[in-house]
């Protein structure tokens, strides 16, 4: 039969956010291995205040709201505060009462420096690396590399001459989107510099490709279950990404068994050939038989079964560079600065993995 709506709501509900979230939610696994990870951070976060002054938001849930940002597709810390008021999956993660009032947008801006002085998104990326690789899911011995472009919060029109002088005020009808003609103007960064964000650098992704102010983003993927080992950002120029390859395997030690990396033909140079066998690391990278005196891998490297099984493997790193794009809202980042975008960057893949965590350690029916 038909139902009908009840258009007398109750007065008095006792009810808590626990008793609204489905058992088998995933978000349920991922708070218990960030709230693990949160834990042993708390000396660090002990440092980072006064004992006397206001009390601050904790710092807890401001990367809680982060990871929440990212794994929800949330795209500004405004937008975040709106649904924190009326959603109580988010009250939830945040160990929040119902009746608490949602934290103002700017506690994000204030608090964003404190968190950066400590490095506390490199301290928080490395436990929940830890916890994986304490729970068996990552491999110690073989990886995967790669570099990709994330546009920067930064027009074209700021991408200025470096002596140019500055503009006086635009005229009153042309204040707030000045016109600008920089069509024949041959620019670079060697002369120019963006004026919004002066460590983005003008890139392109390949030939025939439009160039956008960007920063280089790379990640080193373990191939067991494709989990993010490392990352960083850097400035994007031609060697971001052997530089970058290069500075996270020597970051992540020698193991007893011999190492091997896996990447796409863009890293194969004789320097990073040479420099992954001196520190260990067997390179197992595309071969560019097109490039100029051929190619830096020979046949004591792909004639190898491993070699084979790497190059298969290592094509899951799109899968991150996919989801943090997409789901994460990370292919432009909505900060400006090097520091602040590594910090984004490092949370980014920190929900990630905690994501592939809670799927991986789910008990098997």
């Amino acid at each position: 039969m038909r139902g009908t709506k009840v258009p007398q709501s109750s007065m008095i509900c006792l009810v808590s956010p626990e008793s609204r979230i489905p058992e088998g939610h995933p978000l349920r696994a991922v708070k218990k291995l960030v709230d693990a990870a949160l834990k042993d951070l708390a000396p660090v976060f002990e440092g980072m205040y006064s004992n006397i002054g206001r009390p601050s938001i904790p710092p807890e849930s401001l990367l809680k709201a982060t990871l929440l940002m990212a794994l929800f597709s949330v795209r500004s810390d405004r937008m975040f505060c709106v649904q924190l008021g009326y959603n109580l999956l988010f009250q939830w993660f945040l160990d929040m009462d119902m009746t608490e009032d949602a934290f103002h947008p700017t506690t994000f801006t204030k608090n964003r420096e404190r968190l950066m002085d400590h490095d506390v998104a490199r301290e928080f990326f490395a436990r929940v690396v830890g916890q994986a690789k304490a729970a068996g899911l990552m491999s110690s011995e073989h990886f995967s590399v790669d570099g990709t472009l994330i546009e920067a919060w930064a027009s074209l029109k700021s991408f200025k001459r470096k002596d140019e002088p500055a503009e006086e005020k635009p005229a009153a009808n042309d204040a707030k989107n000045p016109t600008v003609d920089f069509h024949g103007e041959k620019r670079g960064n060697e002369t120019h510099a963006s004026t919004t964000d002066p460590e983005a650098r003008l890139a392109r992704k390949g030939n025939g490709k439009e160039a956008k102010l960007s920063y280089a983003q790379h990640v080193l993927m373990e191939n067991r279950n494709g989990l993010i080992v490392d990352m960083c950002i850097t400035h994007a120029h031609g060697r971001a990404e052997v530089e970058a390859a290069y500075m996270m395997l020597e970051r992540n030690g020698p193991t007893r068994s011999r190492r091997t990396v896996a990447a796409d033909k863009g890293y194969d140079t004789r320097d990073f050939v040479e420099g992954c066998r001196r520190i260990g690391v067997t390179p197992h990278v595309a071969m560019n038989r097109a490039r100029s005196g051929g190619s830096a891998i020979d046949g004591r490297t792909s004639r190898h079964e491993g070699y084979q099984l790497s190059q298969r493997f290592r094509k899951r790193i799109e899968e991150i560079f996919g989801w943090e794009k997409t789901v994460a809202n990370y292919r432009k980042t909505r900060l400006r600065g090097k520091q602040r975008n590594e910090m984004a960057s490092l949370l980014i893949g920190a929900a990630y993995n905690l994501l592939r965590m809670a799927k991986l350690l789910l008990p098997v029916a």
